[in-house]
């Protein structure tokens, strides 16, 4: 076991783990966050995915003790219910959300895409998002709402 050191959605925290336990079952199991969801645990559907420095990373293959002192921000870090994120609130506006479960890979996916190019094609969007998966099909009204971000964003 190991103390990590982490600070997660603006709260530093420490935790003591086996330094290879992956990130997700630390913010899930120790921190008690429910935003990045237990999906493949292979780091290919995307709904495990956290914002690390400005990165989007699949929580479920990143080692916690590789990551100590990192800036970990999850979906629940982004707004509250009182007070959304501009891009949860593009998600409520559009009512692009279905059964939920892709939402933390589709949001902090497209949100760590758009700091970084704030003027991406809608190509590159879908280019940038096409590695997290949606088995409802929700797709449509979740491009529209990353497109409403993008545009507000710009404004």
């Amino acid at each position: 076991m190991s103390t990590i050191a982490l600070k997660v959605n603006g709260r530093s925290h420490a935790v003591d783990v086996d330094p290879t336990t992956p990130l997700l079952y630390v913010l899930s199991d120790d921190l008690a966050l429910r935003g990045p969801k237990f999906g493949c645990g292979l780091g290919q559907c995307g709904a495990c995915t956290v914002i690390i420095g400005a990165r989007a990373v699949r929580s479920c293959i990143t080692a916690v003790g590789t990551l100590n002192g990192a800036e970990v921000t999850t979906l629940e870090g982004l707004g509250t219910p009182q007070a959304p994120h501009p891009i949860q609130r593009a998600f409520i506006d559009e009512q692009a959300a279905q059964c939920g479960f892709c939402l933390s890979g589709v949001i902090l996916t497209a949100k760590a895409f758009l700091d970084g190019q704030p003027r991406a094609s809608d190509a590159e969007i879908q280019r940038a998002l096409s590695s997290v998966l949606c088995r409802c099909f929700a797709h449509t009204r979740m491009l529209r709402a990353i497109k409403r971000y993008a545009r507000e964003r710009r404004a």
